[in-house]
């Protein structure tokens, strides 16, 4: 039977060179002193160094899909995919230009050999001001099998966690409708349904748990009749392993959560739960007390030996029929 290799990553502002043409006014007027010396050179190594994690991904062969978030185009993104070419993968990209303030995105790459994007969708969320949209895209594999993948990127906590943490609420909220619209619209209660991001709130959070209805208990995910999703990063709490590191300490913000379809397998598609991992390679990690990302920054904080102040996160699939 098949076996799929499914990752996410926030690989922190892929901005497009300081003076791009494909960037709109008011992004160029907001971006002006963010951007000061992003550089070709500068994004060139950027994708350099985010390509060599990648490539390493699935023992060398690289994901067969890939949900990126904080990218700022199509062009970024496929500077990224033209820097994998020594995988010989046929990677394609989905991609939606949203209305985020700084102008960052959600997408995949994916192996058009293995899956095909039938149908994509960018769910807005509804807030006082713009944010990342949910981007769905509903997968077929190569023998026939429905995969809806929604990617996330949730309102952060910059301002407060309480004070900003409505607008994740508002996300969960969201989420949760478009999952039971999916078990609506394919009319079937054990469709495989995958959210994968970066949601800005760790698993025990309410926007997680009582609006996005993201379980830790396995039993109440597969005998739940509404829209219930299990969240597979409940074990990694307990490690005391980050996806992001904040004051000293690891938070789990990069996460997987799976549908009832896709826990017990009735999809035809079943997720291997304990295949779940923080992916932290060597060179990635800072020296000292806490195995931090190693961030690759922005002007005087450059790092070009860095990469992204998240770390991946992977996660294995199986067909079962």
């Amino acid at each position: 039977m098949g076996e799929y290799y499914l990752a996410f990553w926030n690989v922190e502002n892929l901005f497009d060179v300081f003076d791009s043409p494909r960037r709109s006014d008011k992004l160029k007027r907001t971006l002006e002193g963010e951007l000061a010396g992003w550089t070709s050179q500068v994004l060139d190594q950027k994708i350099s160094q985010l390509a060599s994690i990648i490539r390493q991904m699935h023992g060398g062969r690289g994901p067969d899909l890939l949900g990126v978030c904080e990218i700022e185009n199509e062009y970024v993104l496929g500077l990224l995919v033209n820097a994998l070419s020594i995988l010989n993968r046929n990677y394609q990209i989905v991609h939606f230009d949203t209305k985020d303030n700084r102008g960052i995105d959600v997408a995949f790459i994916y192996d058009r050999d293995l899956l095909t994007a039938n149908e994509n969708f960018s769910h807005f969320i509804v807030k006082r001001t713009a944010t990342r949209d949910l981007l769905q895209v509903n997968f077929r594999t190569a023998t026939g099998k429905l995969l809806v993948v929604i990617g996330n990127h949730w309102p952060s906590r910059m301002g407060g966690q309480f004070e900003t943490e409505p607008y994740r609420i508002i996300a969960g909220e969201t989420l949760a409708y478009f999952h039971e619209r999916v078990r609506e619209v394919q009319n079937n209660d054990n469709v495989a349904v995958l959210a994968m991001g970066d949601f800005n709130d760790e698993p025990s959070n309410r926007s997680l748990t009582d609006y996005a209805l993201g379980e830790r208990l396995r039993a109440r995910v597969a005998r739940a009749k509404s829209a219930k999703f299990l969240n597979l990063m409940w074990p990694i709490m307990g490690q005391g392993i980050g996806t992001h590191y904040y004051d000293n300490s690891p938070n789990v913000l990069d996460q997987f959560l799976v549908s009832k379809g896709l826990l017990t397998g009735r999809s035809g598609l079943a997720a291997i739960l304990e295949s779940v991992e923080v992916l932290r390679f060597p060179e990635m990690v800072k020296s000292g007390d806490y195995p931090a990302p190693k961030r690759f920054g922005r002007q005087s904080s450059l790092d070009p030996h860095g990469f992204s102040d998240h770390f991946p996160i992977s996660l294995r699939l199986q067909e079962t029929s």
